[in-house]
């Protein structure tokens, strides 16, 4: 019988099956006959982050992480879906109970302690099926650059995967989460004005009124 060029082989949770070149992994799934009741949400719009997979593909070793919904099978594909997981560090916060931007930077650093710590694996960064720079997000958000952080985790999906990940236990996703929640309620101050206001306050920077130029002109 002579192989169709348009369907793909591949081995979905141990089961052989095929679907046109074309078809999600989500779709060849459910068009092999499988009723899906976890690992779905969005059912392909890419929002949700429910259907993680990890995905090898045919002569690679590597195994990536990816979305079942946005990922289009190929010939020798092998995937496993990831069953949902209970981060083991629980951030708890209310977002009303921060009333000034100028307490931000310091309640990002008190509920999620774990952050400076990032060991700049890039874990984050390979896990991530969005492609976006987590790692990168952590530690803008540790500088106290919350606008830039936020916009890094504009297109997150919460999918966990950088959670599961991270050998810090940071939570990535969930601190993203949370500074997109601070931007959108507070109107933030630029973060290198809040930082020499800091320095000021603690002294490190004493002003000399009477310097050239420090006194408006008369």
């Amino acid at each position: 019988m002579k192989k169709d060029d348009r369907m793909q082989r591949l081995i979905v949770e141990g089961r052989a099956i095929e679907a046109p070149a074309a078809s999600s992994i989500l779709q060849a799934f459910v068009q092999a006959g499988e009723t899906l009741v976890a690992g779905v949400g969005c059912m392909g719009q890419g929002v949700c982050g429910s259907c993680r997979v990890m995905v090898r593909r045919a002569g690679q070793q590597e195994v990536k992480t990816e979305l079942a919904c946005e990922t289009v099978v190929e010939d020798g594909m092998q995937v496993s879906f990831i069953d949902y997981l209970t981060p083991s560090t629980h951030h708890v916060y209310r977002i009303e109970d921060i009333a000034d931007s100028w307490q931000a930077p310091r309640k990002l650093l008190e509920i999620f302690p774990e952050a400076p710590h990032c060991r700049h694996c890039s874990g984050c960064d390979r896990a991530c099926p969005k492609g976006l720079e987590v790692q990168r997000g952590v530690n803008l958000a540790v500088e106290g650059e919350l606008n830039a952080s936020a916009q890094v985790f504009d297109e997150c999906v919460m999918c966990n995967l950088c959670t599961l990940a991270c050998p810090e236990h940071i939570g990535p996703n969930h601190l993203g989460l949370f500074v997109r929640r601070m931007v959108a309620s507070l109107s933030l101050r630029p973060a290198d004005l809040m930082r020499r206001l800091e320095q000021i306050e603690r002294g490190d920077m004493a002003i000399d009124f009477d310097a050239p130029g420090a006194q408006p002109p008369r």
